[in-house]
């Protein structure tokens, strides 16, 4: 009797371990918008990301990890697990009215023909949540509700102002127009909206899917200005020398992304010590990184939510940006976004203050880029290389560095295998489940990419890319030269025509323009 009870007790005692087996893992995917390569501390940043740099520091980095060069291309092939055009979205997204029934590449919302990761994993059993920016579907059965997500806030649009909601912009909740009260900010709003979300799902006992989509830090730059003020002495010294600072944070922290030189500056940036108002440009910088430090915390309340629920453990996190950092500027765009007088105003209005709407420019963009050429928009490696960080404690034992190259579109399938769950529809990305168990994955035999007639593909070490502005093609290894400075195009011929063929073949496959 006494065996046959002490043989209970240890079964009881085994139960839990045995059921926590069993649980499908959570997951939260979370998506930065326009920030650059080194914005990151981990990354090399001088900004305050605690939260971002603590999931790597305990989980997996992807050094060699790539977006599709711009947001709603990105965004597509994330949600998808297949390249942009094969998801309708080779350009933007479609704010005309458009015609549903028109389909192809370039349709501009998202394919009804590819399953996003909410409607499979809906149908598995995963409740589904989205907060933040949509960008790919402007109408109605678009949109993130009709998609596979059980609930949504955010921005069915693009850019927004982060304190009130713009003229021909759509704020959205379940399928509602949403209107901002006082004292609105979009970071934080998104980042509660998502905490209320892992507290509702409490009572379902259900795994759950959230996807978290900030727009920080992408313009209009706005940021509280106690947390603008905090970053301003880091930045009087430019963007020259921020770039070289962040440049040697990356060596010491081991990322070798570059073969240990550093680029020269792109010629055609000012230099800040001939600027002749040098706050303004400070300003800037620091409300950019105030945006990134304010999406950090958010995420630290996401992390601190999940470990109150005690369900961190078994949670995976993804944190990654949907291209690299942005060098826009806004002369003509913030007339019309925010009305002649607005924009009046806006002339005279603080830095990141509301009623302001501006950017901070290709230079900082270029530091943020760190150590890579070029922007968001273009397929050198500063306009598509994204750090990924992976958080999971029950599945990432130790943790890992990794340069093996991925691509936006491996997060869906890797979702897919980390949850158990059955597709209807195969896709092109691969998943990265085995570099978590530090072994060598299948990945893609190349990747492709075309934007706007900018273009790239790569294959093991070899880049070929087209630069739209120049018009011509450029091949470089980049293995050995990542921040492609060596042009080798003339002295391989035969890599560059073969690398150009199967692009060719790629981009009839792609329906590519």
């Amino acid at each position: 009797m006494k065996k046959i009870l002490v043989l209970s007790l240890i079964y009881l005692a085994f139960q839990p371990v045995v059921n926590a087996q069993k649980t499908r893992p959570n997951i939260i995917l979370i998506l930065a918008d326009d920030m650059g390569f080194s914005d990151i501390g981990i990354f090399g940043s001088e900004i305050k990301t605690p939260n971002i740099d603590l999931l790597g520091k305990k989980g997996a980095v992807f050094t060699h990890f790539y977006n599709a060069g711009r947001c709603c291309p990105s965004r597509a092939s994330l949600l998808t697990g297949m390249y942009p055009h094969q998801a309708g979205m080779g350009g933007m997204v479609n704010t005309g009215d458009y015609d549903r029934t028109k389909t192809g590449s370039y349709q501009g919302f998202l394919s009804v023909n590819t399953p996003t990761i909410a409607e499979e994993l809906k149908k598995n059993g995963y409740a589904t949540y989205m907060t933040g920016k949509w960008h790919v579907g402007e109408k109605k059965p678009d949109w993130p509700n009709q998609r596979g997500f059980d609930h949504f806030y955010g921005l069915i649009s693009g850019a927004n102002s982060y304190y009130e909601l713009l003229p021909k912009r759509q704020l959205i909740e379940d399928n509602e127009p949403f209107t901002p009260t006082a004292n609105y900010y979009f970071t934080d709003a998104i980042s509660a909206k998502s905490v209320s979300y892992l507290q509702k799902n409490k009572s379902t006992g259900k795994p759950f899917f959230l996807y978290v989509a900030y727009t920080a830090p992408h313009w209009p730059i706005h940021a509280p200005q106690d947390l603008i003020d905090s970053y301003k002495s880091k930045y009087t010294q430019g963007w020259e020398a921020l770039r070289k600072q962040r440049f040697d944070n990356q060596k010491k922290l081991g990322l070798q992304v570059s073969g240990g030189t550093l680029p020269p500056s792109d010629p055609a940036l000012a230099s800040f010590e001939k600027e002749a108002d040098k706050n303004i440009w400070i300003e800037k910088m620091a409300t950019y990184a105030a945006m990134v430090d304010k999406m950090d915390q958010g995420i630290g309340q996401l992390i601190q939510a999940l470990k109150a629920n005690k369900t961190f453990d078994n949670t995976i996190i993804f944190f990654l940006s949907d291209n690299g950092a942005c060098h826009e500027v806004l002369d003509d765009r913030s007339s019309k976004d925010l009305g002649p007088e607005k924009y009046k105003a806006s002339l005279s209005t603080k830095i990141g203050a509301p009623g302001s709407y501006t950017t901070y420019g290709k230079e900082w963009a270029y530091a943020s880029n760190t150590p890579f050429r070029m922007y968001k928009h273009w397929m050198h490696e500063g306009g598509i290389s994204t750090p990924l960080v992976v958080s999971y404690p029950n599945g990432i034992k130790k943790s890992i560095q990794s340069e093996q190259v991925g691509h936006i579109m491996d997060i869906f399938p890797t979702i897919m295998e980390l949850t158990q769950t059955k597709t209807t529809k195969i896709v092109e990305g691969k998943s990265l489940v085995p570099i978590f168990k530090q072994r060598k994955r299948e990945a893609q035999p190349f990747i492709a990419w075309e934007h706007f007639g900018n273009r790239a593909i790569r294959e093991g070490d070899w880049k070929l890319v087209w630069d739209n502005e120049i018009k011509a093609w450029e091949l470089y290894n980049v293995r050995k030269d990542r921040i492609e400075t060596k042009n080798l195009a003339t002295l391989n011929p035969e890599k560059y025509q073969y690398l150009l063929a199967k692009y060719a073949a790629w981009a009839t496959k792609m329906q590519v323009k």
